[in-house]
């Protein structure tokens, strides 16, 4: 298989799994080119529609393992070219995530991922905001169940959009292509902004809950079936939808419990 060697960290990876742009100064001072954005994950507009990744397309995803808040640790999952951050006030139990990432979608994913290792049922819920107003409307914050940190991983999440639409999506197994249910409030063509969101996985099934303005918690649509293996991922996250542009999510008055029936 052919290969490119990356400068400095001597990561090897397969030619035909990354466009690469090396420049002369980075070849002259030995440091990691950034890698380009292939057309493929550029976003929907007049004249383009993001596609699907090619079959054999991955990043590793860079990973560290200190703590914030409630969670293990915290990673990049697929490696946007422009790497993420986090931050967490304890005074609002607030999680500020910065990430750029072509999507979470089709086979593979790119966000900013705050992550707990977990064993058996679990309830996650959250307070969801977007900071810039201006931002992509595709962008969107994930409260998500991951079996790995693989960019291609089995997963089930919520995600809500910059717009409001919220849905509950799974890949079903390692490398398959998402699929979900959508629920459409209207978001930001009319103010529609979901105050709280939640999801719970109890033995195989999972399901979301919403608070649209306030009132208690409650089941949002029917459940799907997903298997982990334990121990498995859960947490946060955010993706801006744009592969080179970082944008902010907030997610505050995080709970997560290691339990069904907690969602609140």
């Amino acid at each position: 298989m052919e290969t490119v060697v990356l400068c400095r960290d001597l990561r090897i990876l397969p030619a035909t799994l990354l466009a690469l742009t090396l420049s002369a100064a980075c070849l002259a001072r030995g440091q990691i080119a950034t890698p380009s954005v292939p057309d493929w994950a550029q976003p929907g507009s007049a004249t383009h529609k993001q596609v699907p990744p090619p079959a054999d397309f991955h990043r590793p995803t860079t990973t560290f393992n200190t703590p914030i808040g409630i969670f293990d640790g915290q990673s990049d999952v697929g490696s946007a070219v422009v790497p993420g951050s986090a931050s967490y006030d304890p005074a609002s139990n607030a999680y500020t995530i910065h990430s750029a990432g072509y999507n979470i979608w089709y086979t593979r994913d790119e966000f900013r991922f705050l992550w707990k290792k977990i064993s058996g049922d679990v309830s996650l819920a959250a307070d969801a905001t977007f900071p810039d107003p201006n931002g992509y409307n595709d962008r969107k914050v994930v409260l998500i169940l991951r079996q790995s940190l693989d960019d291609d991983s089995k997963e089930a999440m919520l995600g809500e959009h910059g717009t409001g639409m919220i849905h509950l999506a799974q890949r079903a197994e390692k490398g398959a292509m998402i699929t979900d249910m959508q629920y459409r409030f209207g978001g930001g063509l009319n103010g529609v902004l979901a105050k709280r969101i939640g999801i719970e996985k109890h033995g195989d099934s999972v399901a979301i809950f919403v608070s649209l303005q306030g009132e208690p918690m409650h089941q949002f649509g029917p459940p799907i079936q997903i298997h982990f293996n334990e121990p498995f991922y859960a947490g946060i996250g955010f993706c801006s939808h744009l592969p080179d542009k970082s944008d902010t999510g907030v997610l505050s008055n995080v709970v997560l419990e290691n339990s069904a029936g907690r969602v609140k």
